[in-house]
């Protein structure tokens, strides 16, 4: 499956690694229950809820999509900790030659097992990587019952938000909704 990335993008969001089933089909995020896709809308990311084979269009918005891990498996479990290392080393150097100004880790245990950041939380990282800043969000996975569409939807605006990037879905506006999260 190929990374969704150009140079010089305001946001790489950064998956653990492709499921199976989004490998087969050859797009990210593309199984039922993944909430990626809702989540970028209602947090003001896209203008509309973008799917899967839609995914190329998120360049033009300044946005991406890779992962730490390349090697597609039914469940991020599968991977081994050497396999997060190398990946992490992988990442760092395709980011080098993109210079991101932001990477978005898509859930806590891929960026902890990556980077050796065992006390790492959702939200903005100390550490720079590649010269790009770094968040973690919580996994949109359908699987990750701690964080349900409404407060997925707001985490991802709170990165949004520290971004700098407009409210592109009309949904929510950078006023007051903007202050609250901010």
């Amino acid at each position: 499956m190929a990374d969704v990335v150009a140079e010089r993008l305001d946001v790489v969001f950064v998956g653990i690694n492709p499921g199976l089933a989004s490998a087969l089909r050859g797009h990210s995020f593309s199984t039922p229950g993944n909430r990626m896709w809702p989540a970028l809308h209602r947090s003001g990311f896209t203008p509309h809820r973008f799917r899967p084979e839609q995914e190329r269009d998120l360049l033009g918005l300044g946005l991406g999509i890779t992962s730490i891990v390349r090697r597609p498996t039914a469940r991020a479990a599968e991977l081994t900790p050497g396999e997060y290392l190398q990946g992490g080393e992988d990442l760092v150097r395709r980011m080098e030659v993109l210079s991101p100004t932001w990477l978005a880790f898509l859930g806590v245990t891929g960026y902890r097992a990556a980077f050796g950041a065992v006390e790492a939380g959702v939200g903005a990282q100390p550490t720079a990587l590649a010269g790009a800043r770094v968040w973690v969000l919580p996994n949109p996975s359908g699987l990750n019952a701690h964080y349900p569409p409404p407060a997925l939807a707001v985490e991802f605006a709170r990165l949004r938000v520290a971004t700098g990037l407009p409210d592109r879905s009309g949904l929510i506006g950078d006023g007051p909704f903007g202050h609250r999260i901010g």
